[in-house]
This record gives C-alpha cells, structure tokens and sequence, in this order.
C-alpha cells in the first residue's frame, strides 16, 4: 500500500542477508568455512551493533534448517548402512557420551563448589556436540563421506538419542525430585512409541503417498509433501520429548530406498540450506555480550579447557575402536565443540532451581565460543599425521555413482541400457515418470524417480562420479535443458545423446558433445539392410552397403557444420539406384526400388526411378 511502512520482518530479513551475503564469501574464501562467516554476521548484527534485537524469535524460526539438513542425510542412508554403522553409533556415541559427561563431572567437582546435581547437569550437557555445526562444517570441506566423518556422524546421532534419558534424569536431581520418579520411565516409553510410529509410517505410507502425488504431474505438489512429511515427522518427535531433527532423520532413512529420494533432496535442499545459513546467523545473534564481558575470565579458561578435554577423551576413544591416527585425530577435532542440546538442558536445570540463571548464561556462552570456534579447530586437523593405508572414501549412496548415468527410460534408453548391462557396466538410471519408474522396478532395474532437468537431482544420481552421461530423453526441449546444464557445471563430463533430428544432431555437435545419434538412425539402416537381405543381396554386400551409407550420412553432417548450411553436401545423398557388383550365383539384376528419403528436412514426396 503507497506510503505505509513496511514490517520490521522485512527490514531484519535484508539486513540478515545483506550481511551474511557479503561475509559467506569472504570466510570462505579465507578458507575458514561459511559457517564462521554467519556467525559473524550474527555477531555483527546482533550483540555489537544491536541492529537486530529479536535473536530468539529468528533462532526457532531456523531451527528448521537443522531438520531438513538431517532429513537431507537420513536419505543418503539406507536402514542397511545405518545397521552397518550400529558398531560406531552403540558403541563409539555411548562411549563419547558417558566417559566425556563422567570426566567433565569429575573436573567441575574438584575445581568448582557446585552441588553433584550441577556438575552432572554441566558435565554431560557440555558433552553433547553440536550437530549442525559439525555437519555443516563436514558438508562444505567434502568430508562427511570419509571415515572420520563417518564417526562423527555416528557420534552425533547417539548423541540425538541420549537427550532423551537426560532431559528425564534432569527432574530427579532436582531440590524437590521425589514427585517425578515415575517420569523418566514414562518419557522413555512415550519416546519409543514415537519412534515406532515414525518407522511404521515410513514403511508403509510415505511411499504410496508419493507415489499418487507424483501420478498428478504437479511439482509443487510433490514439494509440498515432502515438506509435510519432514514437519510432521519432525513435530511428533518434539511431542515425545525428542529432537525435531531425530524425527526428521527418520524419515528420511524410511525413504533412502525409495525412488523419490533423489527428488525429494532436491526439493528440500534450497530450504535446508537458506534455513541452517539463517540458523548460524541466530546463534551468532544470540551471544550475550554483557554476560561475556562480565565473567571473560572464566569464558577465556573455560572454552579452550573444554574443547581440549574433549578432543582428549575422543581421540582415546576412537584409538580404543581400532581407528588409524589420523582418523582419530580428525574425528576429535571435528566434535571438540558443545551443542544445541546444552542450551536446553542448562534452561531446564535453572528453572528448576539445580543452579542459578547467572551460571545458565555463562554456560551459554561457552557453548556458543565453543561452536564458533570449531571451524578454525577444524583447520589443525591440516597437521594430522598421514596414515601409511589411505582410507577410501565412503559412497554417498551406496547403490548410485556408476560409469554411467542414464537419463530418461523409454523405449530408447530401455534398449540402449540392455547393451550397457550386458556388457557388465553399471548403470544409474533416472527417469520422471513415476509409472515407468514402478514398472522398470518390478523388473529389477536400479532405476530412480527424479527430474533429470534438476542438478541437484543429477549429482545425488551420482553426476560428479559418471564417466559418461547418456541423455536418452525423448524429447528435444528437454534434452537441449539437461545438455547446456552438464556442459555449463561439468565440462568434463562425457555426454552421449539421443537427438531428435538431423537439425537437433547438427546443433548438438557444434556444441562440441563427445557422441549423438538420431533416434531413427540406427533403426532405418538395420531395416533398410534386412530388406536388401530380403531381396536376396548377400549378408557381406548388405552390410558394406549399410556402412557406405551411414559413412556417408556422417560425413554430410561435418560438411553442413562447416558450412553452415542443412543443404550442403546433397552430392552425398543416393537419389538414384547405384548399380552394385553382384557376385554369382546371383544374377539377375536389381530389382527397381522406390526410395522415401528418411532425413527430416525432405519432404515425404516419393520418387520413382528406373534401373
């Protein structure tokens, strides 16, 4: 409306991005990591400057980035890797739990005069680390997939599901206790039943649902529901007690083997990531600069003690496991940091009268400095000592990433992949209707729902390890879209089309594609070659005649890229019968023969002629 004001909402929104728009990229060209660079910009904004002052309204609004991002992960991880994994996350998370929280205890009780209840309260909340730091840290240095990412992982999902005995031992270290000794048995078995629900559901409903959404054809649609199915998962979680990000990695592993999976990432990752950049900037806005200021000293100590103690505890932990050193290493500096859950758990300890809100806050802080300062703790592991046997990286989807990565199965690419497979090669395939992706996995093919349009749809499929991508989409429009988005972000990759028309295969090898074929090609020569054999030309001069002609069709094609022209080269075209020598016992002569041009910029006039 002319002359209003506009809300304060939309003033906070350009100054959070404005700033963190200019600071991403500068931390990350510094080589310090994006995520340090939002949380400077909520430094910035927030306690400095005070631009902003609502950080905590900012702050629930973007702990949703947190779920899709473990949403996003749940579906890279099939129920059988996660099961592969139970040794790190059973073994090696409860270890980190417990012995971290019983050392932190015992270092608070001897240098400290708070009560037993506080230094466990303390001791274990600054034990849990943060999981979309780490993450996210993980995420954008390329290491989530190798096996020390893959123990932080573990770790930080163990972590996910020890907040829930925790928070129900909270209440009976309390002054007044003995009311709620019947709590943690219940909260436990609310939380079970929870997580049954979650599985179930994604067992036997979210597929269905999917798959009649996807049936309609409409993309917001599909985008809608994938946004239903991670909030409500997510909110069920959060009335049992448990983490919203626990209920959304569920279901995402209760999806990792659908054929909507890839799709699914793609519509939720532009959330996921604008949501968690937003959530850096929160935390960031939230520090409290007058309580760091007042107690510095005691923040100065404390932040490096703690994640010394726990990068300690780690590493030991993870050498007990059988890991390399600088598997051990990396793991220990990559979750030296406390977390989210310690905010929660310190909150609930003061209202409860454990400690005061004077302590809650000093913890608070050192949380925060501890999370801020794991991106540049992260840099030492550049120092880890290099084990003598390289650890192989770990497939992001265990069953994506071949040689080749199909796009589109009709009936063309149906044909082409039998081929592949029958010459052993491994094959991804990607198509967008959702019936021929039902049908094609009946009959056992490794096919997957997805928008081959989409980059993000073609790097989860496994774009980046392809050796050649074959486009066998059928129509010209969208080949054209999926051609110019692979040669303009992976120029290297090989591109084998399926094109449309002498026009479409004339513009494809100016671009400079490594192979095209039109889709009527290599059908018209073997049928043009069978009826030659049928009027009794031999097997050995049917075949020679079919390799003239198609020599000479590909010839044509160069000479009208060269100039410039469709009708250049029309020399090199049979238009008349061409007398061949026809060796004995075949003697009578060719038959005359009426010859329909097959190329699609002549017109269907027949023309007769004479032997």
């Amino acid at each position: 409306m002319a002359g209003s004001s506009a809300p304060s909402f939309f003033s906070d929104a350009v100054v959070i991005l404005g700033v963190a728009v200019v600071a991403a990229p500068l931390f990350k060209r510094a080589g310090l990591g994006t995520v340090l660079g939002y949380l400077a910009s909520g430094i910035v904004i927030g306690p400095i400057f005070g631009v902003i002052a609502d950080a905590d309204q900012i702050l629930k609004i973007s702990e949703l980035g947190v779920v899709f991002l473990l949403f996003v992960i749940g579906l890279e991880l099939k129920p059988q890797r996660l099961w592969s994994l139970r040794r790190d996350i059973f073994g090696l998370g409860a270890s980190q739990v417990l012995v971290t929280g019983v050392v932190l205890h015992f270092l608070l009780a001897t240098f400290t005069e708070f009560s037993t209840s506080a230094t466990l309260v303390i001791g274990f909340g600054l034990a849990l680390s943060s999981t979309a730091f780490a993450i996210q840290v993980l995420q954008d240095r390329s290491e989530l997939n190798t096996p020390h990412g893959q123990k932080s992982f573990s770790i930080l999902l163990f972590q996910d599901l020890a907040i829930v005995p925790l928070l129900a031992i909270i209440p009976l270290l309390a002054p007044r206790a003995e009311d709620s000794a019947a709590s943690p048995i219940q909260s436990v078995l609310i939380a079970v039943g929870a997580i049954a629900a979650v599985i179930i559901a994604g067992r036997y409903l979210l597929d269905p649902l999917f798959r009649i959404v996807g049936n309609t054809g409409a993309r917001e649609a599909m985008i809608a529901t994938a946004l239903l199915v991670v909030l409500a998962s997510a909110y069920l979680m959060t009335l049992a007690g448990l983490s919203m990000a626990l209920g959304a990695f569920l279901a995402g592993v209760m999806l990792a083997e659908s054929t909507y999976r890839h799709q699914l990432e793609a519509d939720i990752e532009p959330f996921r990531g604008l949501l968690l950049g937003l959530f850096f900037v929160a935390i960031g806005m939230s520090l409290d600069m007058s309580v760091l200021l007042d107690n510095w000293l005691i923040v100065l100590a404390c932040v490096p003690a703690l994640m010394i103690v726990k990068s300690a505890v780690l590493y030991l932990l993870t050498r007990l496991f059988g890991n390399t050193r600088e598997v051990c290493v990396r793991t220990s500096l990559a979750l030296p940091q406390s977390g989210e859950f310690g905010f929660v758990m310190f909150s609930l300890a003061a209202s409860l009268g454990i400690f005061g809100n004077d302590i809650s806050s000093i913890l608070i802080v050192i949380v925060t400095l501890s999370m801020a300062l794991t991106p540049v703790a992260m840099l030492l592991a550049r120092f880890a000592p290099k084990s003598d046997q390289q650890d192989e990286m770990h497939e992001e989807f265990e069953d994506a990433g071949s040689d080749v990565l199909l796009i589109g199965f009709s009936r063309f690419g149906q044909i082409a992949s039998q081929v592949l497979l029958a010459g052993g090669s491994e094959v991804t395939i990607i198509d967008h209707s959702t019936e021929r992706v039902r049908a094609a996995g009946r009959f056992g093919f490794r096919i997957y729902y997805g928008d081959g349009t989409t980059l993000n749809v073609l790097e989860a499929a496994g774009l980046r390890e392809a050796k050649i991508v074959a486009i066998c989409t059928n129509k010209l429009e969208v080949t054209n879209k999926i051609v110019e988005l692979i040669s303009s972000t992976y120029p290297d990759v090989k591109l084998y089309v399926r094109t449309y028309d002498r026009a479409h295969s004339i513009d494809l090898r100016r671009r400079g594609i490594e192979y095209e074929i039109r889709e009527t090609l290599g059908s018209a020569l073997s049928f043009g070659t069978d009826v030659l054999r049928g009027i009794g030309i031999p097997d050995s001069l049917a075949q020679e005649i079919r390799e003239d002609v198609q020599k000479r069709d590909d010839d044509r094609l160069r000479i009208q890229i060269a100039e410039g022209s469709i009708h250049a080269g029309q020399d090199m075209l049979h238009t008349e019968p061409v007398k061949q020598p026809v060796p004995e016992p075949l003697v009578k002569p060719l038959h005359d023969a009426t010859i329909i041009n097959s190329d699609e910029e002549m017109s269907d006039a027949e023309t007769e002629t004479k032997a």
